[in-house]
């Protein structure tokens, strides 16, 4: 440790350290354009000067290092003077746009020219432009704004692992881009608009939109995919306009996917906003009243066992809960939430979690991945994977489909199921996995969701104990999910009981009245006929048309509502507008079923339902918080009936973009689908 004097408070900070996070250590604000704590250090900007005692000029705090001893001044007359000249130097060809730019009112420009910039300037010469890049239908170029701060090019090479952004010519003829102008390539993009301290990068969906003072601002969580990441999600009115990550260095860091990002405009189209009942084969529109009606009507004289109930992707637990009393007082133990068919055993919690953490993947120095794509699944986690593995301390081997971009340098050890056998033999990555102090294996869900999936999850979980990842101190088996209500279901246990159907035995026959609760994830088609069918959901999606009656139900950012991402932190978002028309929340839906029924459910209010969630399953009332810790009980889940196959590992996601029902009614994930799936070259359309 180096003894360091910030402005006459003495610290001590890791020798290694830079000035400027001493001085922060201090309690000093330093200004920074270029600098960015989870990216390299550029040093391009001066704007971080500082003085350090007997130095010859002031030095850039961002790129020099502490040294014991040593005296920094932050607020010296030479330390305020160089601040000024610099930002008099960065504004000579900053357009005075502030009025029209979507970056105003949260704009680092801004803040620092008004805390350490002069008067004005003394430049009167012609201003430099620069022609705007194309970086796709998300990010919207103004580089004209540009600072040549480069974090954008940082980002995308060394987190997004995108090295495609770059800087051409020198000087004030230096300007940002793609060698050759075409859609960046990755699922992070969105991340730039936040980094970009100027104007120069913004957001293409909310160009000229709204002000930032102009928005009711609501922290949740998103579950368009299982990482759980936290958000911001800002509203004007009765609409979303943008949504924002904010920080959780356990789960996503400061990072967002750009699917959850920017689908937003999704939750305004083909939406649910009254009820409806089929009628002589056609759907018409009704009242509340008279649908509970139907499905009484309907529901009367029903054998329990004949009735059935599926939960979706997307579902928060105090549904998937409330709708697992209602069947129970039916009767009835037909419940799955598991649409992709995958062989999950729920028997122990650790079976299906992602059981070293997010935050794990930064001890891990071994990571074996089978069956999964994590960039599309789960772009933060793979941003995660990736700086690990940047950092050298992380070997990567994967069994799935050949040409498999990760972002990172990964062994590909096979297509099946038999590279699975041939690393339980002690074969090639086997000996990686077994010399790693805290080896991982990253299951995919998909890798289960097929015919011999037990099979498939218990020989992962045989490798996992063989190659020592499971020990009392570290459990290194993770099963990556897809979406953000998926755990939550399987904690609420929204699972076939005692004689009870899976979904698979539903569809087949001998269900005369099944409940759709958000469940758009398998083809409607396969409901027999005579099925009576009651969809409960925020979209007109793929179920909806199959529907006898149509409850409409609440999106994620209109209720409250617990989800548990894919490492089992339960988490809560939180209401942020209201859903449209005469759509309500999916529980009190479900109370008022119950009521029309004729089954009494024991909870009136959220908290009410909230008790008996926690009551049932503990998990639920450790909010923001996880059962961690290593595995000591190694005994694997059971095999099944079926052996391992010899069928390739097919990836789940083959459109990221539309991958659930919220963007699937997104116009912008609709054009991101078009650009990013079409094998030609996407250049300049504008």
């Amino acid at each position: 440790m180096a003894k360091v004097t910030v402005d006459g408070i003495e610290i001590e900070v890791p020798n290694g350290a830079t000035v400027l996070q001493a001085c922060e250590a201090a309690g000093k604000e330093i200004p920074r354009f270029c600098y960015h704590e989870r990216l390299s250090v550029a040093g391009n900007c001066r704007m971080c000067l500082v003085e350090v005692e007997k130095a010859p000029k002031p030095v850039a705090s961002c790129a020099y290092p502490v040294a014991d001893g040593m005296k920094v001044f932050t607020d010296s007359a030479m330390v305020r003077n160089a601040r000024r000249n610099v930002m008099e130097f960065l504004l000579i060809n900053h357009p005075l746009d502030c009025p029209i730019c979507d970056q105003g009112g949260e704009c680092d420009l801004q803040d620092q020219a008004t805390a350490y910039g002069g008067q004005g300037g003394r430049y009167r010469e012609q201003k430099r432009a620069v022609k705007d890049k194309y970086m796709g239908p998300l990010v919207k170029t103004i580089m004209t704004r540009c600072i040549q701060c480069t974090r954008c090019i940082r980002f995308a090479t060394e987190v997004a692992g995108v090295p495609e952004l770059g800087a051409t010519g020198r000087g004030e003829d230096m300007q940002i881009g793609t060698y050759v102008e075409k859609a960046l390539s990755t699922e992070l993009s969105g991340n730039l608009i936040d980094i970009c301290p100027v104007g120069a990068l913004t957001s293409r969906p909310y160009a000229f939109v709204a002000r930032p003072w102009e928005l009711r601002k609501t922290d949740s969580i998103d579950v368009l995919d299982a990482v759980g990441a936290a958000i911001r999600i800002d509203t004007r009115g009765p609409e979303v306009v943008r949504i924002l990550p904010r920080t959780n260095e356990d789960v996503n860091e400061e990072w967002m996917a750009d699917r959850g990002r920017f689908s937003f405009d999704g939750l305004k189209r083909k939406r649910l906003d009254r009820p409806w009942i089929r009628v002589d084969g056609k759907l018409r529109p009704a009242s509340w009243e008279e649908a509970f009606a139907a499905i009484a009507d309907r529901f009367q004289g029903l054998k329990p066992e004949r009735v059935g109930a599926v939960a979706g992707d997307l579902v928060d637990a105090e549904s998937a809960f409330a709708l697992r009393e209602l069947m129970a007082g039916l009767g009835s133990a037909n419940l799955d939430c598991r649409q992709d068919g995958a062989a999950i055993d729920a028997s122990r919690r650790d079976f299906y979690l992602f059981n070293s953490g997010i935050a794990g993947i930064d001890e891990a120095d071994a990571l074996l991945i089978i069956g999964s794509n994590p960039r599309q699944e789960a772009p933060v986690l793979n941003a995660r994977i990736r700086k690990r593995w940047a950092s050298g301390a992380l070997k990567v081997g994967y069994v799935g489909p050949q040409g498999l971009n990760l972002t990172y340098k990964a062994q590909h050890l096979g297509e099946g199921p038999a590279a699975l056998a041939a690393l339980q033999a002690g074969e090639g990555f086997a000996e990686v996995l077994k010399g790693a102090s805290k080896p991982m294996i990253i299951l995919g869900r998909a890798a289960i969701a097929r015919a011999d999936g037990a099979a498939v999850l218990a020989a992962a979980w045989a490798l996992a104990e063989s190659v020592g990842a499971l020990t009392p101190e570290w459990h290194g088996f993770n099963l990556l999910h897809l979406f953000g209500g998926q755990v939550g279901a399987l904690d609420a246990g929204f699972l076939p009981g005692p004689g009870g159907k899976d979904l698979p035995a539903m569809l087949s026959g001998g269900m005369d009245a099944l409940w759709l609760l958000g469940a758009d994830g398998f083809d409607p088609a396969l409901i027999p006929a005579g099925t009576f069918v009651v969809y409960q959901g925020h979209h007109g999606d793929r179920a909806a048309s199959r529907a006898d009656v149509i409850l409409p139900g609440a999106a994620y950012p209109e209720k409250e509502g617990t989800y548990v991402n894919t490492e089992g932190r339960a988490q809560r978002g939180r209401l942020a507008l209201h859903p449209p028309g005469e759509a309500r929340e999916d529980w009190r839906i479900v109370r008022a079923a119950g009521a029309a029924l004729g089954v009494p459910l024991a909870f009136d209010t959220l908290d009410a339902l909230r008790a008996r969630l926690v009551a049932a399953n503990p998990v639920f009332g450790m909010i923001d918080g996880r059962v961690a810790g290593g595995c000591l009980d190694t005994t694997g889940p059971a095999a099944g009936g079926a052996p391992l196959g010899h069928d390739n590992f097919t990836l789940p996601v083959t459109d990221y973009w539309q991958a659930d029902a919220i963007s699937r009614a997104s116009e912008t994930m609709a054009e991101c689908s078009r650009i990013y799936n079409d094998a030609s070259p996407k250049l300049a359309a504008e």
